[in-house]
């Protein structure tokens, strides 16, 4: 039995005092997260916001299997903040744009009631450069055939969930949206959030994009518990390293009884980790803010301010390693010979420190400090 098939659908149920250590625990990292970004200057708690939204915006999508260009998405949300930033391309594409701008609207218009209408303009924010061979309905709900979440052989398939009938739908949308919009008096509402995604999702409205609205929507609830239009931590990041324990979680939920517990404990776990994360891309983002400061009169060319700030940047996994001649070409488009003399440049005036080994191989990162 699916959980929407249950006679009490969708009458949920947890274990409050179970779950209660869990919630002070996240309600101290909020409390430590506006702190710290209350201290520091208006640029840095700028540049907290944005790495926030880069983030969100690459990992929601790499959940789905999708992997999105980081400077494209780096380049929409600069845009979109209205921030100037070096090293920023203006390359960007109509699904950062379209994503990077549906992110936004769910957080900064947090105190506007949700609707059928509104999730649909959502999905359709998603696919604004789809082909007409993708055989989805895009802006509106999904059609007739049984929508299963299914994986294994074409023989043997394993149907992990089956969402409810397409009869009924826009009713079973229009429950879970008045009981959004007017919650129950007394609902805790990070539990709110995490009761809202795992009903939404269970729903699954659309032919396409349905995790990525969900999480959309969860970023609403979640401006909306907090009562914030600025959001400093990426959901998304923390589901995305947890990812296969997200699916199991809702798996298990979905194909359980309406006691939620076990999921309102992983979702405030994850949200948890969220939160702790960001606490260190807020020291991160702090770091970047005192080299340029040791920089300031460090002359360099736009080549080099520009792969600077991808390396500082830490939106993307790509420079964990270093960065050598050849990304360097990558990312600047010079030959090899001018891509050397940039980076011995930027060993010389102490910004990049070498990483051991030679020749080829040779990797530089970011030299943080003055020894």
């Amino acid at each position: 039995m699916f959980i929407w098939q249950h006679p009490d659908w969708p009458a949920f149920y947890w274990d409050q005092a179970m779950l209660r250590s869990r919630l002070d625990a996240v309600r101290m990292l909020q409390g430590r997260l506006l702190g710290r970004t209350d201290s520091v200057s208006k640029q840095a708690d700028l540049d907290v916001e944005m790495d926030a939204l880069i983030q969100n915006a690459i990992r929601t999508s790499e959940i789905e299997g999708e992997h999105l260009d980081v400077g494209s998405v780096r380049s929409s949300v600069a845009r979109q903040l209205g921030l100037e930033q070096a090293g920023v391309t203006n390359r960007v594409t109509p699904e950062s744009e379209s994503l990077v701008a549906l992110l936004l609207e769910a957080i900064q218009q947090a105190e506007n009631p949700l609707s059928i209408e509104e999730l649909c303009r959502w999905q359709s924010m998603l696919f604004p450069a789809a082909s007409p061979l993708l055989n989805i309905g895009i802006g509106v709900l999904r059609g007739e055939q049984t929508m299963q979440v299914v994986s294994g052989r074409l023989d043997r398939p394993r149907v992990h969930f089956e969402a409810p009938p397409r009869v009924g739908l826009e009713d079973e949308l229009a429950t879970f949206l008045d009981w959004f919009n007017k919650p129950p008096e007394g609902l805790d509402p990070l539990l709110r959030a995490g009761i809202a995604h795992l009903w939404l999702i269970t729903l699954h409205p659309f032919d396409d994009g349905n995790g990525r609205v969900t999480r959309a929507m969860t970023d609403r609830a979640l401006a909306q518990a907090e009562r914030h239009s600025v959001r400093f931590y990426s959901l998304s990041a923390a589901i995305m390293l947890r990812r296969n324990t997200y699916y199991d979680h809702l798996e298990q939920a979905q194909r359980g009884d309406l006691d939620v517990t076990a999921w309102l404990h992983w979702f405030l776990d994850t949200l948890q980790a969220a939160l702790e994360q960001a606490l260190l891309r807020v020291d991160r983002v702090l770091m970047k803010t005192r080299y340029w400061q040791r920089h300031a009169t460090t002359i360099l060319n736009q080549r080099q301010v520009k792969v600077l700030n991808r390396l500082l940047d830490t939106a993307g996994d790509e420079f964990k390693e270093g960065i050598n001649a050849r990304k360097y070409q990558s990312l600047t488009k010079v030959s090899k010979p001018t891509a050397t003399r940039d980076l011995a440049d930027l060993l010389e005036k102490g910004c990049l420190r070498r990483l051991p080994g030679g020749g080829r191989s040779t990797r530089y990162v970011v030299q943080w400090d003055d020894k």
